[in-house]
């Protein structure tokens, strides 16, 4: 498939440490694992892996994305870096792109250097053509910091998404004005305050349906720059030996808030009555919004690092009870806890339900829950090939189809947070390729990573990543934030005659972006499910037009539209190779 700047695509053509937990796969339990992937594997007819092309330089994103020091990194929070997102704020149907930004040291602490020199986030216009304009300055974006993760709503309803954005300091709600600026209403809205707080993920959801977009913020915990320890002075302050930045055990916990819109353009915090201050102990990282037991209530799932992840199911009455336990996500399988960093969510089974990919420490796997339905998961990760992925750290995950062929495959992204580390270790290297596994439809993946581009398996130190079709061409490119680097952009290069459906929902009654909807998209017996949301992977934000791949068939049987406030809308034999707009309750009166 192809489209815009023919000189990209003719190129193309040619071209768990002592602080973070991790498990040990046994060497019988891993071999076993991978003998029968690669029996399936090759019960499988033979498909063309889409190849990936980095083509962000020659498309005009070329500002770094500065996150602390290069050579060490003296404190945590110079570690974790941050999101970015695939953003139609001028909602003109094509993807612009909005980059995060972090500081350095010294940067943050030098209060006489000009603003204009610092680091800041950046929004980059999408001229259709391949390229981008990088419109900054006009939008207004001037606050630097250690930014960490972003959600995207429309919380006043007026039609633009608007874009709340966290910090290790003060966090930001910017209203999009519509006319390509912003403004920063974080006062006038009631969601400032005092002091310091590491705001870590963070999402818009509608937890009350009452048709308003209401602020769920999570701290990853609690940092004091003046009272820090130095690397290798501290009892998780070293790697393998190795003296390492401080943390994140041993350091303060923090808590998580939830805001209230109240309709008037202000929210209120609810934290204390709702039950979400209740979960403590925790350091909590990225928060996906989803109705995980379709009982028509938006739930919380947040990946937390080095402890219990969180899955806070919608009690139906204002409040919320963690039931990660009971629901079998808050430890893998071992019953052990992991260093939850980003997360995925998809229908990889194909069976309707909504499952959780989730990425953690190298040495470690990442983890595959299966849905079983009814709030209840199965980890299914060694039977799902992926047993051996431990060798890197990994943080920004998703599930989308790149092939089209109606399977959810899994791509995620890597990079060391100790720098120093490669100078001792080789076999730790501080900057990692992408990790791309194909779905093979009975349940396992095959690791496609050395097959699928130089975009995959070039070498970086990543974080966030978001999914989303840049190029209006029909399948999904990957945007990956890179530390101390500029910010790549895999353009998919998908040679293969396999169809799609892209579903994007306006709310009426429910909030407007239609943020916790849930699609599901019929063909024969196979259902495919996803959700609309406000945050996902690591701190970022994907596309919001959802992308169903259909393989040979020329259309949906049904499209099935779950919407936040409790309606469902239904549209029958819907065509292939489409944007499929659907605004609340017009198909009723079709």
């Amino acid at each position: 498939m192809k489209f815009g700047n023919d000189s990209i695509h003719e190129e193309a053509r040619r071209g768990t440490n002592n602080n973070r937990s991790g498990r040990k796969i046994g060497f019988v339990a891993a071999v076993a694992v991978g003998l029968t992937l690669f029996a399936a594997a090759n019960s499988q007819p033979a498909t063309r892996n889409p190849q990936f092309t980095d083509i962000a330089v020659r498309a005009g994103l070329t500002q770094p994305i500065i996150y602390g020091g290069v050579e060490s990194k003296r404190y945590i929070i110079e570690t974790n870096g941050c999101g970015l997102a695939f953003y139609d704020y001028d909602n003109d149907g094509w993807m612009d792109v909005l980059t995060l930004n972090g500081t350095t040291l010294e940067q943050y602490r030098d209060r006489q250097e000009a603003a204009s020199s610092k680091p800041t986030t950046r929004l980059y216009k999408n001229n259709r053509n391949g390229t981008f304009t990088d419109v900054t300055a006009k939008a207004g974006f001037t606050k630097t910091g250690f930014a960490s993760g972003l959600s995207i709503g429309d919380y006043d309803g007026d039609g633009f998404d608007d874009l709340f954005v966290t910090y290790w300091g003060a966090n930001v709600l910017y209203r999009n004005n519509g006319n390509g600026t912003f403004t920063d209403v974080t006062k006038r809205a009631g969601l400032d305050f005092e002091g310091i707080r590491w705001g870590s993920g963070c999402s818009f959801i509608d937890y009350d349906r009452d048709g308003d977009l209401d602020l769920f913020v999570a701290n990853y915990l609690s940092f004091d720059l003046k009272t820090a320890a130095e690397p290798g002075k501290g009892a998780n302050c070293a790697w393998k030996g190795v003296p390492v930045n401080c943390g994140p055990k041993g350091l303060p916990f923090a808590r998580n808030w939830l805001y209230r819109n109240e309709g008037n353009g202000t929210f209120t915090d609810v934290s204390e009555t709702s039950g979400i201050s209740k979960v403590f102990e925790r350091y909590p990282m990225s928060v996906a919004a989803v109705d995980f037991d379709e009982d028509g209530w938006v739930d919380l799932y947040v990946a937390c690092d080095s402890t219990a992840s969180i899955l806070y199911r919608n009690n139906a009455n204002g409040t919320f009870t963690d039931v990660a336990l009971e629901s079998g996500v808050a430890y893998n399988e071992d019953g052990q806890p992991q260093a939850g960093m980003g997360l995925g969510i998809g229908d990889f089974n194909r069976d309707g339900r909504l499952d959780i990919f989730k990425t953690h420490f190298m040495d470690d796997t990442p983890v595959l829950y299966q849905n079983s339905g009814k709030g209840l998961f199965e980890d299914v990760t060694l039977a799902a090939g992926f047993g051996r992925a431990t060798k890197y750290i990994s943080w920004g995950a998703g599930m989308p189809d790149v092939d089209n062929d109606g399977w959810p495959d899994v791509f995620w992204v890597t990079g060391n947070v100790y720098p120093e580390v490669e100078k001792v270790f080789k076999q730790y290297p501080h900057r990692g390729p992408r990790q791309l596994f194909r779905n093979l439809g009975n349940g396992r993946f095959e690791d496609v990573t050395a097959k699928s581009g130089s975009g995959v398996t070039d070498p970086h130190s990543s974080r966030g990543c978001a999914f989303g079709d840049f190029d209006n061409d029909g399948d999904t490119d990957v945007l990956v934030m890179n530390m101390n680097e500029s910010p790549s952009l895999l353009r998919n290069d998908l040679a293969n005659d396999n169809h799609w459906l892209k579903v994007k929902l306006t709310g009426v009654k429910s909030n407007r972006t239609g943020l916790g909807a849930r699609v599901v998209v019929t063909i024969g017996e196979r259902k495919q499910a996803q959700a609309v949301l406000s945050q996902t992977s690591y701190y970022s934000h994907d596309d919001l037009r959802l992308h169903f791949g259909l393989g040979d068939k020329t259309k949906a049987d049904r499209v099935d539209v779950f919407w936040p406030n409790g309606q469902t809308d239904t549209l029958k034999d819907v065509k292939a190779d489409q944007v499929l707009k659907i605004r609340e309750g017009e198909t009723l009166k079709k």
